[in-house]
């Protein structure tokens, strides 16, 4: 869906501009293409749009580079940059695509094709997001990034699918604090994973990871000898997941410890 809505967006951007340069052909192969030679808008943008149709993204890009490079100040010029974010997108290449996207809205903050750019920004991070086992500088960068976009543009067709990462970006957030907890607990840190679980009961409560959180937060104040916040916890989750094995578990847990 991601991909559609991008690609749909770009070619709504390059449309009106190509069915005036048609004539032109694409060039030939990818050395003659991207070298430096001064060509006329019309033939370098064709040239340019045709690689991208041949999914030689990373040429197409150059080409788009090349376009505002020797037509600046070319009504073509607004265009390329926003055609070279979505092809570096494309080649995975999202540095390069972040920082053409970036330089567009520094340039035109406020044309009607900024929240495209914005959009682009956003998935360039999503794109990069690991396992939760790793560094999540990135899933971070992804989350705000979304956020703007939504938060910008609330009415604009990237805010529905922007809102929908976020929720996805969240569990994702949500799993790293349990990795982490877990990982506490099986050190007998219990105090170090307590904090990690409430903060997915606080900062993620609407994600997947809720349920099992105060389980394993039932879990560690009982192993802290504080059975009234153990019983407390147990009694939150069963009344918001009443039916889950997390509540079966932490139910069997505080029976056992005499904490009823």
């Amino acid at each position: 869906m991601t991909k559609h809505i991008i690609r749909w967006a770009a070619l709504g951007l390059s449309a009106s501009l190509l069915s005036g340069c048609a004539m032109f052909g694409g060039g030939g192969g990818s050395g003659t293409d991207t070298r430096y030679v001064a060509r006329d808008v019309n033939t370098l943008y064709s040239a340019a749009k045709t690689r991208l149709d041949r999914g030689e993204y990373k040429i197409a890009a150059a080409l788009f580079d090349e376009v505002e490079r020797q037509h600046p100040y070319s009504p073509w010029a607004r265009r390329a940059q926003q055609m070279s974010a979505f092809s570096y997108y494309l080649s995975g290449d999202y540095s390069k695509a972040t920082e053409s996207a970036r330089r567009f809205l520094s340039i035109h903050p406020g044309n009607k094709d900024a929240p495209y750019a914005y959009y682009l920004i956003a998935l360039c991070f999503y794109e990069q997001i690991g396992d939760v086992t790793r560094d999540q500088k990135i899933t971070e960068q992804a989350l705000a990034t979304l956020g703007e976009v939504a938060r910008r543009y609330p009415n604009s067709r990237y805010a529905a699918d922007a809102k929908l990462k976020i929720d996805l970006v969240n569990d994702h957030l949500a799993g790293k604090e349990m990795e982490i907890g877990r990982f506490y607990q099986r050190r007998g840190k219990w105090l170090a994973a307590t904090i990690r679980f409430r903060t997915v009961i606080e900062k993620y409560e609407t994600t997947t990871h809720a349920p099992e959180a105060l389980m394993r937060l039932t879990e560690s104040y009982l192993a802290l000898g504080i059975p009234v916040e153990a019983k407390k916890t147990a009694a939150v989750l069963g009344a918001n997941y009443p039916g889950s094995k997390w509540y079966e578990r932490a139910y069997d847990l505080v029976n056992k410890h005499g904490a009823t």
